[in-house]
């Protein structure tokens, strides 16, 4: 049961890496070549999408690794607890960084939008990647905390 938990915890972990690595060098690459109204669509209507679905995912990653850490004690029991910890992380810097951004800029039209919208989004990716960076960190640990 512990090695299905641990499996399940990393590639669980490891989707959401790649979600949110799509999103920093693939999807906003994408949304910035297009027109300028086409591109803050683009973003407005992911940040609805993923800020619907991406909550869960993360809390539940921690949840994962933490009932992990807890029921693996003998085996990498740090390297699953430093994962956690990152994990926290990620959520911290998303409700107190990103969250406020996103649930502003999910709104904006091209009727509507502020006039530092362009730099609003760039401190949204400036933060994203951050957290990518950390994010990935976590999964490295719960990936070799397998092994």
């Amino acid at each position: 049961m512990l090695t299905a938990l641990e499996v399940f915890t990393t590639v669980s972990v490891g989707l959401m890496v790649g979600v949110e690595l799509s999103v920093a060098f693939v999807m906003n690459r994408i949304f910035a070549a297009l027109p300028e109204d086409a591109g803050q669509l683009a973003r407005a209507h992911g940040g609805r999408m993923l800020g619907a679905l991406m909550p869960f995912w993360y809390i539940s990653s921690v949840v994962l690794a933490g009932i992990w850490a807890v029921a693996g004690r003998q085996h990498g029991t740090g390297l699953v607890l430093t994962a956690a910890a990152l994990l926290v992380v990620s959520v911290l810097m998303s409700v107190l960084l990103l969250v406020p951004i996103n649930n502003r800029s999910k709104t904006w039209t091209p009727e509507n939008r502020p006039a530092d919208w362009k730099e609003q989004s760039d401190r949204w990716d400036r933060y994203h990647y951050a957290r990518v960076a950390v994010i990935v960190a976590a999964f490295a640990l719960l990936v070799t905390a397998l092994v």
